[in-house]
């Protein structure tokens, strides 16, 4: 029995949510009850960096599962190592036990490995010309995670009496969950006798297309300029004595700004290509920076934060868009594979970064180190536009990935 792609993409959409609100709450509590629990204050951001370690770690194998096994059995696998992580955290917030934090992190994070593929299985579902829509829009659950988890984070403070940051550990469990129970009515086709059988190209001659390596190198720098600041961002409003609903106010409009443009990044990207999306994305990045160097006040933090989340939208999204014009259905897992540990190593980097730099550096430093980068970025993505002579109004037709 055939079934809609529009049914697939909603429940994709709706496990997606769990997935960000698991997200806006770790990121809201993580670092803080790190530093509360953390033997140095070095180690305050350890456990946060542990998730996407976890996920960098686990991307490459679930690839390979979902290519044997097909894509609902790996998303139910993360979602239950999710489920597993949460709990462990919660007993170790519960019982003051840094390392036991530790260890439900990695758990939550090797859930990531398996559900960063929620976007390339949207873009399975559909025909090529609606992938960069389809791809958009399931990742506009990000929308409902932002609203939600930052509410979530606040008012469950209070659900497990006076340790404040074990309920947010307890919805992250129960997110997971609801998670799990979603994937059940999910129906994707398993991978075709061909797709396992054949091969394809050798993985090094399908990244070393200009559009290939130009799609890795906006999602990675995407991920970790995006996460360098994010995950400072909690440190410095607590150094600079914002309150706590302040802080998770700001995550919350950076959260909006990461998937609000989720219903016409797409759009955009049919009318105007992937590469000046690119382009946006990375003049949008470079205005966080610079409101970031404006002062210290909570309006700077909401704009700042908020541009952060829409420029990593566009650039990100773009880039996704484009990797799926770069090979064939039998080659989508490794080149899938290859982007996301590519994008989960900087990710860790940056994070792992984030706490010491933001303790002796500061948070102007942190902004300024950004702008250079963003700027020779900028310069290439123009230099491949006008080499590839893309002009917005043309219609653009892309290679089938499945």
């Amino acid at each position: 029995m055939s079934v809609s792609p529009y049914r697939n993409l909603l429940l994709l959409f709706a496990c997606e949510s769990c997935t960000r609100t698991a997200s806006v709450l770790m990121l809201t509590v993580m670092a803080l009850v790190g530093r509360d629990l953390a033997p140095r204050p070095e180690l305050a951001t350890l456990p946060l960096a542990l998730v996407p370690v976890a996920t960098l770690l686990t991307t490459v194998p679930a690839a390979r599962l979902m290519r044997r096994r097909g894509r609902r059995l790996g998303f139910s696998l993360g979602a239950a190592l999710g489920a597993l992580g949460a709990g462990l955290a919660l007993a170790g917030v519960l019982n003051a036990a840094f390392w036991v934090l530790c260890l439900g992190a990695i758990g939550v994070g090797a859930a990531g490995g398996f559900a960063t593929y929620y976007r390339f299985a949207a873009a399975e579902a559909v025909d090529t010309p609606l992938k960069s829509r389809a791809i958009s829009l399931v990742m506009g659950g990000g929308i409902v995670a932002a609203i939600l988890g930052s509410r979530l984070a606040v008012s469950s403070r209070e659900w497990l009496g006076d340790n404040a940051f074990a309920g947010p550990f307890a919805c992250i469990l129960l997110v997971h969950l609801v998670s799990l129970g979603v994937l059940f009515l999910v129906r994707l086709p398993l991978p075709s006798a061909e797709e396992q059988a054949r091969e394809g190209r050798p993985l090094w001659q399908i990244a070393r297309q200009p559009a290939c390596l130009l799609a890795l190198a906006g999602a990675v720098l995407s991920w970790g300029i995006m996460s360098l600041l994010m995950n400072a961002t909690p440190l410095c409003m607590g150094r600079h004595h914002h309150a706590f609903a302040d802080t998770a106010q700001v995550i919350q409009w950076h959260v909006l700004g990461m998937y609000v443009p989720a219903f016409f990044t797409g759009h955009l990207i049919g009318r105007f290509g992937e590469i000046w999306v690119m382009l946006a994305g990375l003049v949008l990045l470079l205005g966080a920076a610079l409101v970031g160097l404006s002062g210290m006040e909570l309006e700077y933090f909401l704009v700042g934060l908020t541009l952060l989340g829409v420029g990593w939208n566009f650039l990100f999204v773009s880039a996704t868009a484009l990797l799926t014009t770069t090979y064939e259905p039998w080659e989508r897992t490794r080149v899938q594979a290859l982007n996301d540990f590519a994008v989960f190593g900087a990710l860790v980097l940056s994070t792992l970064a984030s706490g010491p730099l933001e303790e002796h550096l500061g948070w102007e430093a942190l902004n300024r180190s950004t702008i250079p980068v963003l700027l020779g970025a900028m310069a290439v993505v123009v230099w491949f536009g006008l080499r590839q002579r893309l002009r917005p109004a043309e219609p653009r037709t892309v290679r089938s990935s499945g």
